[in-house]
């Protein structure tokens, strides 16, 4: 494989020319991937990776058809969306048979951000309101009306929550505000958005619309408990407001049962407008909006034209639609079923050997390892987490955390992702999880053995810490934290950086 530059080069070049907040995988020691195929990756040293969290890629990376289906379309004719054409139409029409059947308008995009920054404005127009409520941790994507919206992006001590933003608890059974013991944590958690629309109106506001994931990505794999969004969508509508279900990172089959992850919640749940994007072009730029007749006529009614120069441009929806060829003809809906379920087997045998591993949720490929110190506290692992990434990476697995704490491993990689890749990446998480236990274990019979002066001043924690392997920090991160006399997490500048 031919390089521009070597490893080195590359990142000198990247240092001085690339915006300094366009942070790196393994920021510590980035990976040069130079090309993929199906769900490995290869280095500039031919070095293969088991690629466990690219959902971009969803059929898998450079997928013969996908790359045929570009490159035909792209000798006739690529140009601006105005002009009829019908792949667009093709497209749009395949799209909705997936969907509930009110979901039939189509808004072409080119990226999950431009989505959802669209799915806002068509909710502020229905009914003339402007507030949105939103969930903690939750992220939409990265323009201005959306990260604000977005309380994952939020800094502590110096973003201030705009006055039309409203926060409601993300719905985790596990770690939130009521947990798998609550008698019905479904309607407790949609209580709370109640009386946010309550407090709203009291204070002379009015709710254009809820904006969830189907299932939290960046949260940290979170899945609402069953029932949730039904009355959370009955609440809103009563609002005057509409339920927008963000499926830019779950969405085309995913979960397996279910050709959307919203659809798992039951077919008396229907949402009132869907984004999408990521896997839609199996890489290539593409995403969507889907909303109702109704909305779609009030939006227009506007008077304002809305265009996307290259939204469903024609060789954006000819790789759109190889996308779902391929998910329907290889049967990958399938193979999320088959494998996930096997994956999620083989976890929870992990965990049962493993006091490090607190939950195993998740459906289908879209799975989450919340990794604990202490599993009746369930006090996050997030050193542990970031080792574990690093050791993994080393295994040649890639893998990368996420969650309010940096915590959970996440788990979401090409749909054609097998069995026997399952195992692999169990077995090599198994051996880690081993040998970083057992050094925990060590350095706790070591405290038990000083004195209790010395017991008093190095608590569990810092002893855990210590043993942590310093070469998966950025030795720069850790100079400064020196420098400034900090003791806080060694890793959690570091596991800003590992984010899909």
């Amino acid at each position: 494989m031919c390089e521009l530059y070597s490893k080195q080069d590359t990142l000198e070049l990247r240092r001085k020319h690339i915006g300094p907040s366009c942070k790196v995988f393994f920021a510590a020691d980035p990976i040069k991937i130079v090309r993929a195929q199906r769900q490995y990756m290869f280095d500039e040293r031919g070095e293969q990776y088991l690629d466990c969290i690219n959902n971009v890629a969803h059929v898998g990376h450079c997928h013969p058809e996908v790359v045929k289906a570009a490159v035909k379309q792209m000798e006739l004719l690529n140009t601006n969306s105005r002009f009829l054409h019908d792949n667009i139409v093709e497209y749009a029409r395949r799209l909705v048979a997936t969907l509930p059947e009110k979901l039939s308008v189509c808004y072409f995009t080119n990226s999950g951000s431009e989505a959802n920054d669209l799915a806002l404005r068509l909710a502020r127009q229905f009914r003339g309101h402007q507030d949105v409520i939103t969930l903690d941790h939750a992220y939409h994507g990265h323009l201005s009306s959306l990260i604000e919206i977005s309380p994952y992006k939020f800094r502590k001590g110096k973003d201030v929550k705009k006055a039309f933003v409203h926060v409601a608890p993300t719905p985790d059974t596990y770690r939130g505000k009521y947990r798998e013991d609550h008698a019905d944590p479904a309607s407790a958690y949609a209580d709370e958005v109640k009386e946010i629309i309550k407090e709203a109106h009291n204070n002379g506001r009015k709710i254009a619309a809820f904006i969830a994931e189907s299932m939290q990505s960046c949260g940290g794999q979170i899945i609402p408990p069953a029932g949730y969004f039904q009355k959370v969508a009955e609440y809103v509508h009563r609002a005057g407001g509409v339920f927008i279900a963000d499926e830019v990172q779950v969405g085309f089959g995913r979960v397996g049962k279910h050709f959307w992850s919203f659809q798992m919640h039951g077919e008396d749940f229907v949402p009132d407008i869907v984004t999408m994007g990521k896997p839609m072009g199996n890489g290539h730029p593409m995403a969507c909006v889907v909303t109702t007749k109704e909305i779609a006529e009030a939006f227009s009614s506007s008077g304002m034209e809305y265009f996307n120069t290259y939204g469903g441009n024609p060789v954006s929806s000819a790789v759109g639609l190889a996308v779902l060829n391929i998910i329907e003809n290889e049967d990958l809906q399938g193979n999320a079923i088959r494998v996930g379920d096997y994956l999620t087997e083989l976890l929870n045998k992990q965990k049962a050997k493993h006091t490090l591993i607190g939950e195993i949720r998740g459906i289908g490929l879209f799975i989450g390892i919340d990794l604990v110190k202490d599993r009746q506290k369930r006090t996050p692992a997030t050193e542990e987490a970031q080792h574990i990434i690093y050791k993994m990476k080393e295994k040649r697995v890639l893998l990368s955390a996420d969650g309010p704490h940096r915590n959970v491993l996440k788990i979401k990689p090409p749909m054609c992702f097998t069995e026997e890749d399952a195992k692999f990446m169990v077995d090599q998480l198994d051996e880690i999880l081993t040998v970083l236990e057992e050094g925990i274990g060590a350095q706790s019979e070591s405290v038990i053995s000083e004195n209790a002066p010395c017991r008093a001043k190095m608590p569990k924690e810092a002893h855990s810490r210590k043993w942590l392997d310093d070469s998966t920090l950025d030795p720069r991160e850790n100079l400064s934290q020196k420098r400034n006399g900090l003791c806080t997490d060694k890793h959690s500048l570091l596991s800003k950086r590992l984010k899909t």
